[in-house]
């Protein structure tokens, strides 16, 4: 079977263990149902995912022309603590900033193969621990607005990480922590303006769809290595993961067409 489109993130569904799904204009695919099968990825050609036009892509999707002007990859998207549409000032499109930095957003710890910090919209929770392929994760605190989770975040940047380490999680070198423990340890450097929004929450475990983890691992990269064929062992964050330890990150690849042919 054949399946061609434009790689965006998988989208995920929180059961255990997590279900994944890639969308084609044309095609919808339930990735678990391909764990153990033989699967052949050809790069065809790029598609912006901003302009549709079949022009290299240079970050997060976009060409690099789109790159500097799209509201949606904006500084603020990155570095939270640069959002400004809570003092209606305009980054690229104010609208969009408004509607994207003025909802419910969360400070999180996550463990990713060692525990990190890290901010999202509460309309992304748990799919952003997901992406990250953290196996548990806890609410730190829910603010009313972008700006004031990124300060916080960059507070508490100053006393634990907030990097994945992608290497551990693929090959499952993961520690459970006491997440509780953690957060109780660092909510003294909230900062004053968000001590409020502290709250009381339960530590959430993840399970992924992995059969096999692999003992090392061998990035693929369309744009060096456009076609590629193995089997499919498993699925965690937004990796495929291939029995000859190959693993393919989905989302890095947004903007790519490719060709699935699935055996």
């Amino acid at each position: 079977m054949q399946y061609t489109g434009v790689l965006q993130k998988m989208k995920s569904e929180f059961l255990s263990p997590i279900q994944y799904y890639m969308e084609f204009e044309d095609s919808f695919i339930i990735v678990n149902q391909l764990i153990g099968k033989h699967i052949k990825i050809e790069f065809s050609h790029y598609e912006c995912l901003n302009c549709g036009k079949d022009k290299k892509i240079f970050r997060q999707g976009h060409c690099y022309d789109c790159f500097q002007i799209a509201p949606a990859v904006g500084d603020w998207v990155i570095r939270p603590e640069l959002s400004k549409a809570h003092l209606d000032i305009e980054d690229r499109d104010l609208a969009y900033e408004k509607n994207t930095q003025l909802q419910p957003h969360v400070v999180y710890l996550s463990n990713t193969g060692s525990v990190k910090v890290g901010v999202t919209r509460k309309s992304q929770i748990p799919y952003r621990w997901i992406d990250q392929g953290a196996h548990e994760a806890i609410v730190f605190l829910e603010t009313p607005n972008r700006y004031l989770a990124g300060i916080t975040e960059v507070a508490l940047k100053e006393h634990i990480g907030d990097k994945t380490k992608w290497r551990d999680m693929l090959t499952n070198k993961v520690d459970d922590k006491d997440l509780k423990e953690i957060k109780s340890t660092l909510k003294k450097y909230i900062p004053n303006e968000t001590k409020p929004y502290y709250e009381d929450s339960e530590e959430i475990e993840i399970e992924f769809p992995v059969e096999k983890y692999p003992d090392k691992i061998k990035s693929l990269n369309l744009a060096k290595t456009p076609a590629y064929e193995g089997t499919l062992i498993g699925v965690k964050g937004q990796y495929l993961i291939f029995e000859d330890n190959t693993v393919f990150n989905v989302r890095n690849h947004s903007g790519y067409v490719v060709n699935l042919n699935v055996n």
